[in-house]
């Protein structure tokens, strides 16, 4: 019995077809990776390169600017320590003050208490020898004439340009001169012949009677600058009503140069009213008068004034209980 020949199936030889190419693929894909590869690594490791050198450059000017602020730190560390260093001398020293001064302090006051009764023992020298000098000056009543028993003084002073151009230094003189005679008063008042105050905050009431005071009166009226019609009404009827009272010993010392007004005796009537007499036919104040020979060298027109002015003040000084002066030189 013959064999028959099996055929050969299509569908198996389609499958190794299949197979070879899938292996094939895989080769393939084997051999384009391997070739790739080495440019990848070459690649990367230049970058990488790249980023070292970076970080080395960072790396150097880190550890630059380390070492600068390592410097600066070490340069504030040694000024702090300096600076602790001068505190602490400072503690000793403010520690060494204090106890100077603690140990001091009963000696200071000690001292202090000794300058005190010193000048508590001045003061009562001078005082005794002020009330002295006004003991003395009260046995003779008079000092050139002029009577120096009142406890209370007035000055009314022609403040016109002529005495404050030709007459002032004198006029200053005078004052000091007048204020020697009473060594001690009860009060002091300055006035100009308008009736104006040289202090304004003592304006009706006394100045009260002090070195200082006169002092203050001298240095001011060195300055002293007030209108003036050169008439001595205003300023003597102001004194005598703002200021005098029953029981107190009040003179008023009139300093001019000329007179302006036009009669004289009107001034004379006006001071007479509120001036008045008492029984026994003394002035409520006294009133002493002063000239000054500022016009004695201008023309003749001008002298008459000078010359009424000197009528004025003796009549007033004679009819007032007062002196007049009349002064020959207007230099001190």
């Amino acid at each position: 019995m013959s064999r028959r020949k099996r055929p050969v199936e299509q569908v198996s030889l389609s499958f190794l077809d299949c197979i070879c190419c899938g292996f094939g693929a895989i080769i393939l894909l084997l051999v384009i990776v391997k070739t790739a590869e080495p440019m990848i690594i070459e690649e990367t490791r230049e970058d990488l390169s790249g980023l070292l050198a970076d970080l080395q450059e960072q790396l150097v000017e880190i550890r630059g600017e380390t070492t600068v602020l390592n410097r600066d730190l070490q340069t504030k560390e040694e000024q702090l320590s300096e600076v602790e260093d001068s505190i602490a001398r400072l503690r000793m020293l403010l520690s060494t003050l204090k106890s100077e001064f603690d140990s001091s302090s009963d000696q200071s006051d000690a001292i202090t208490a000794i300058e005190n009764q010193l000048s508590r023992a001045r003061q009562q020298l001078n005082d005794m020898q002020r009330r002295l000098n006004y003991s003395r000056a009260l046995e003779d009543t008079t000092v050139g004439g002029i009577p120096v028993d009142s406890e209370y003084v007035i000055f009314v002073i022609d403040t016109s340009g002529s005495m404050r151009n030709f007459g002032w230094d004198l006029l200053l003189d005078k004052i000091i001169e007048t204020l020697d005679v009473y060594p001690e008063v009860k009060g002091i008042q300055v006035l100009n012949d308008m009736g104006e105050y040289m202090f304004s905050r003592y304006a009706e009431r006394w100045i009260p009677d002090s070195p200082g005071r006169r002092k203050a009166i001298i240095d001011r009226m060195k300055t002293w600058s007030a209108f003036s019609n050169s008439s001595p009404v205003e300023g003597i009827t102001k004194a005598i009503a703002r200021f005098y009272k029953p029981g107190q010993k009040i003179s008023i010392y009139v300093f001019g140069d000329d007179f302006s007004g036009r009669s004289i005796a009107r001034v004379i009537e006006t001071i007479d009213k509120i001036n008045r007499e008492d029984a026994e036919g003394n002035r409520l104040v006294r009133i002493h008068t002063v000239g000054f020979p500022v016009w004695f060298t201008a023309p003749r027109s001008q002298q008459a004034s000078v010359e009424r002015f000197a009528t004025l003040m003796r009549l007033l000084a004679e009819k007032n209980g007062g002196t007049f002066v009349g002064l020959n030189s207007h230099r001190p």
